[in-house]
């Protein structure tokens, strides 16, 4: 997969906390003591270092960490896995999102977490291991996640599983409970909750790779996290309690923009380094 953008700029970064804390902008520049024409520039993409800074405090995000965002000074590492995993970035509408591949090289057995918008490429890789795709997990149900979902299971008679509070758009699909768990081989996954931006978002934790991996969908982003669609709170919470506590070594894939890691996104993502 190819170097990608970070999914949010500053902008959306406090656009998103904004209407996540339910706060009037001029009730955030009162507070912040800053100018509401100014407060309102920044919002519109006219970078203030010090009146963003005022703001940041007031919208619950790390000044440093917004500002280093805002001057694109930081972009996430991510360790290689030598083999067992894939990344796929596919188009859906007018932007990218991602899906992911993890195989047992003895077993030749596979699991891939979310469809994106077109399945090709990992449907191609599956074809060059020769491996039998034993589940399709998904993080959550919104339309850039499961838009190739037909063809995935059409293709390789895959089981799709999704959890019992937001349910696979597919006849056959299954439901799970939190904390379930599955095996693939020497990998073992364990499906954690972390709703929010949907009702029944979910973060695959998978252990026995080179490194522990967290499949977590739109919960968080590398220098983001996805909208509190329905509770900015349960969004918050979720990668705090559930994400952020994982080891630091653990690999973040994320439903866009780049990979990360837990010990990365603790340093500077501007939502969670206060929390």
């Amino acid at each position: 997969m190819p170097r990608l953008p970070l999914e949010d700029t500053y902008v959306d970064v406090m656009r998103k906390a904004l209407a996540g804390l339910a706060l009037p902008l001029e009730e955030v520049a009162r507070r912040a003591e800053v100018p509401p024409e100014d407060a309102q520039a920044v919002l519109d993409g006219r970078f203030n270092e010090v009146v963003a800074r005022r703001m940041a405090r007031h919208l619950r995000l790390h000044p440093d960490a917004l500002c280093k965002l805002a001057s694109g000074s930081w972009y996430p590492r991510t360790p290689v896995f030598p083999a067992g995993f894939a990344a796929f970035s596919s188009r859906h509408g007018e932007m990218n999102v991602n899906s992911y591949l993890i195989w047992d090289e003895r077993s030749r057995q596979a699991a891939a977490f979310d469809t994106g918008g077109d399945c090709t490429e990992m449907l191609e890789v599956l074809q060059s291991l020769k491996a039998s795709l034993r589940y399709l997990f998904l993080t959550h149900t919104h339309p850039d996640h499961v838009a190739d979902l037909e063809r995935l299971v059409s293709a390789t008679g895959t089981e799709v599983w999704a959890s019992e509070l937001e349910p696979a758009p597919y006849p056959s699909g299954r439901t799970f409970k939190e904390n379930a768990f599955f095996h693939i081989g020497p990998f073992g996954i364990k499906c954690l909750s972390t709703p929010g931006h949907s009702v029944g978002g979910t973060t695959y934790y998978v252990t026995g790779l080179s490194y522990p991996l967290a499949v977590v969908g739109d919960a968080i982003f590398s220098c983001s996290m996805g909208r509190g669609n329905i509770s900015h709170r349960d969004a918050v919470d979720g990668v705090v309690k559930k994400i952020l506590t994982l080891p630091a070594s653990t690999v973040l894939a994320c439903g866009h923009g780049p990979l990360s890691t837990v010990g990365q996104e603790r340093k500077h993502n501007p939502f969670f380094i206060y929390r």
